[in-house]
This record gives structure tokens, C-alpha cells and sequence, in this order.
């Protein structure tokens, strides 16, 4: 006969992938791109946290599915997981792409994109610290910062692509720019994606 955990592992895990994704989301930040070997560097270390987010995701399956009884349902558990690799693949994927392009010339847009898609992913981390407290309700605070963020990223997508079919005569740059800034725009998507799966576990639990 299966019982469900002595302890809320399924949280547990679920709190590590936040952590993971917070990290990563930092380390996206704050690393200084100077030359094409940073890049080189850069992509290669957020493979790295996107190949230990899989190894977690991987974990929390096994785990659901040798499971009878968990603490939220099932398929919330599993949703709230995916949609946090989501923005872990997003950053990886967006850092492959800056070192495809060889582009080094980070802008203050970008700069914007990163603090805010950074700040969504602390108040993910924080929300899961409280799931794995058991405080659901006390979770909508972070889940309303999360869509904060994000809007402004619609806001701040918009006022950077009009800036650049003013400033950008180069085509191939314009190109460039332009979908580095919409790929950090669906970053900031995958983390509201995380706020409405939150606020859909607060619903069904608290």
C-alpha cells in the first residue's frame, strides 16, 4: 500500500526548482558580457542551471508518480514545475541565442528586462518558501508583484522596439535586437504563467 510522505517532499522539490530558477536568473543578471568568450561562458553556465532544473523535474515525477496521496492535487503540482523550468528554458535559450548572435551590446532596455524578469523570480522563490509553509494565502502578495513585473515588460517591450526602428539603421542588428527583446518578453511571460498557476493552487486549497 503507497501513503503519501511523511514529509511535503513534493514541496521540498518544488522550492529547490524555485531556487534553481532564481539562481540562474541571477547569475543571467549579473554576468558581465564583454567579450565572445563570455558569451561563450555565459551560455554555457545557464545550460548548466537549466540541466539541473531538468534533474529536479525529473525527481518530482518519479516522485508523483510512486505517490498516491499528495498534499495539493497531482496535476497542480506538476503544472506549478513546468511552468517554473519554463522560465529556467527561457533564460537558457535567450542566453544560447546572445552568443549565436555574438552580441555583446547589452542596452539599458535590456537592462530593464533583466531586473524585472530577476525580481519575478524572487518573488516566485518566495512564494514556494510559503507553500512549503503551508501558507497559500499569504502566496497572493508575490503572485500580484509577478504580474507587476510583467507588465512592466509589455510596457518596457514596446517603448524598446519603437526606439529601435528610430535609432537602428543597421538591419542585421535591428533583426537581433528585436527578437532578444521579444524572447525576454516571453521570460517575463513564463513567469506570470507561474503567478496564475499559484493563484490557481490558492483557489482550489486555501
Amino acid at each position: 500500500m503507497i501513503f503519501s510522505p511523511k514529509k511535503d517532499v513534493f514541496f521540498d522539490l518544488l522550492f529547490t526548482i524555485s531556487e534553481n530558477v532564481k539562481e540562474g536568473a541571477q547569475y543571467f543578471v549579473e554576468y558581465k558580457i564583454n567579450n565572445l568568450s563570455d558569451l561563450k561562458e555565459f551560455a554555457r553556465v545557464m545550460k548548466e542551471y537549466e540541466r539541473k532544473g531538468d534533474s529536479f523535474i525529473h525527481e518530482l515525477v518519479v516522485a508523483l508518480n510512486k505517490t498516491f496521496i499528495t498534499p495539493i492535487e497531482r496535476e497542480d503540482i506538476h503544472q506549478l514545475a513546468m511552468k517554473m523550468d519554463d522560465v529556467l528554458d527561457g533564460l537558457e535559450q535567450c542566453a544560447a541565442r546572445f552568443e549565436m548572435f555574438s552580441f555583446t551590446d547589452i542596452d539599458d532596455h535590456m537592462a530593464k528586462f533583466f531586473n524585472n524578469i530577476y525580481q519575478s523570480t524572487i518573488e516566485i522563490s518566495e512564494a514556494l518558501k510559503l507553500l512549503a509553509g503551508k501558507k497559500l494565502l499569504d502566496m497572493r502578495a508575490h503572485a500580484i508583484k509577478i504580474k507587476d513585473y510583467e507588465s512592466k515588460c509589455d510596457e518596457i517591450l514596446r517603448a524598446s522596439i519603437k526606439n529601435l526602428f528610430v535609432t537602428q539603421k543597421d538591419p542585421i542588428k535591428l533583426i537581433q535586437y528585436k527578437e532578444l527583446y521579444e524572447m525576454l518578453e516571453e521570460i517575463a511571460d513564463s513567469c506570470e504563467d507561474v503567478a496564475n498557476t499559484i493563484e490557481t493552487i490558492i483557489m482550489r486549497n486555501a
